[in-house]
């Protein structure tokens, strides 16, 4: 990222109303979270700030590309499309950080009566990461087609499946002494 300014939104000199910013997202911005989530990403973000009387309503638009890990087979150039939507209530209040304690939606946030700018680096940063699902991989049937799949890794979970590698667990004599307490109804 050249300059964490560019994440900055002077508020305070905007009249009331919808005012819109665009971000162009590439690896260099993951550099300052030391985030190894995203390689070769080129994400878009447009945010729709609506400056209202006292409070700002944010929308972020997430939208690109970007190479994310498999939780499958490990490789770390799955390609995956970026698309969601976050919203943001930001209040202007005399004591933000006690009523950023208090408060139970994460989607609201508060700042002092006297702050000019908005940060937003971090929240980007933050619905890109939400952006992706809570497991990244290539579809069941696609596994091992593409020329980024490790391809080690899932012969070794083909073996696994098909109970070559649990043979020896179910002759292993540590769990044999067990096996009387498998059907107690107690």
């Amino acid at each position: 990222m050249s300059s964490r300014r560019e994440f900055d939104i002077a508020f305070v000199g905007l009249k009331p109303g919808i005012h819109e910013y665009q971000y162009e997202i590439g690896d260099r911005f993951f550099e300052a979270y030391q985030s190894t989530e995203f390689r070769n990403c080129a994400a878009q973000v447009k945010l729709s700030l609506d400056k209202k009387n006292g409070f700002m309503l944010l929308k972020f638009e997430i939208g690109g590309k970007a190479e994310v890990v498999c939780d499958r087979c490990g490789s770390n150039s799955l390609p995956w499309n970026l698309l969601d939507e976050f919203n943001i209530v930001v209040k202007l209040v005399d004591n933000p950080e006690e009523m950023n304690e208090q408060e139970e939606d994460p989607d609201v946030y508060y700042i002092s009566r006297g702050e000019s700018h908005l940060h937003v680096a971090d929240w980007i940063y933050e619905f890109l990461l939400l952006s992706l699902p809570m497991q990244t991989m290539c579809d069941t049937a696609e596994a091992g087609s593409h020329p980024y799949c490790n391809q080690e890794a899932l012969a070794i979970l083909k073996k696994m499946e098909t109970g070559e590698e649990n043979q020896s667990e179910s002759t292993n004599p540590l769990w044999k002494g067990l096996e009387k307490f498998k059907d107690l109804d107690n």
